[in-house]
């Protein structure tokens, strides 16, 4: 879009794009505790959108929308490196839930339900439910699972929340880790497999995750946590 005098309508594009920034910033938050709120990772990627428009070349190759898709996210990971967005604690909890579900999967020989997973943590259902919401941050596969790194180090962020060329799911490539993983899902009860494929496969944000089950978009957030939580635990042995 360009004015009259044949220069880019900064206005009209930042307009056309904002539901763009809105669902970066949506599809983020699953990655992230709820003490992060999705209004300031809109605020900051628009201003990460203004920042494209004003270095965006058509010479370089890429498409505006490509290129405006990685300053979007650079700028909210930037915003989020300055916080101390996910506490020692919640990685503890993350880990604790981890170790409780392969103790429960050895034992039982099937995925265990919640109420069974709350019990062997000595909780309530209702305290891990709350649980699984603070834990709100976890990814399938991080990069120390695949190398000896030190996780309070500066790459943590990244490691949870940076754009797939980044992501180390791209280390999924391998084939037989692949038909691991496809094996390990298929063995999720019915719900969890259902949110996996709307948020991964679909690109659904929880919002709408919740309206297609009709359930809060907390409670999605939970199974989420949940189904990650499984993930791992089956695949701790790649």
């Amino acid at each position: 879009m360009y004015t009259a005098k044949g220069q880019l309508d900064r206005t009209a594009l930042i307009k056309q794009y904002q539901p763009l920034v809105r669902r970066l910033a949506h599809h983020m938050m699953a990655k992230l505790p709820p003490s992060v709120e999705v209004d300031d990772l809109i605020q900051v990627g628009l201003i990460g959108l203004s920042d494209a428009l004003s270095r965006f070349e058509s010479s370089q190759g890429v498409q505006f929308e490509t290129f405006a898709t990685q300053r979007i996210r650079g700028a909210m990971l930037d915003e989020l490196r300055g916080n101390d967005w996910m506490s020692r604690s919640s990685r503890k909890s993350q880990k604790d839930i981890e170790v409780v579900l392969r103790r429960l999967e050895h034992r039982l020989g099937r995925s265990p339900a919640e109420s069974e997973i709350a019990t062997e943590l000595g909780m309530s259902l209702a305290d891990y439910q709350s649980l699984l919401g603070k834990v709100r941050g976890t990814q399938l596969v991080y990069l120390e699972d695949m190398s000896r790194g030190n996780e309070d180090d500066d790459t943590f962020l990244d490691r949870h929340v940076a754009d797939s060329d980044a992501d180390p799911m791209n280390m999924l490539r391998d084939q037989r880790l692949r038909e691991s993983l496809v094996a390990a899902i298929k063995g999720l009860p019915e719900r969890e497999q259902y949110i996996m494929s709307m948020y991964y496969e679909q690109d659904m944000n929880l919002k709408e995750i919740a309206a297609v089950l009709d359930i809060t978009e907390s409670r999605v957030c939970q199974l989420h946590s949940q189904s990650i939580a499984r993930l791992r635990a089956k695949m701790r042995s790649h």
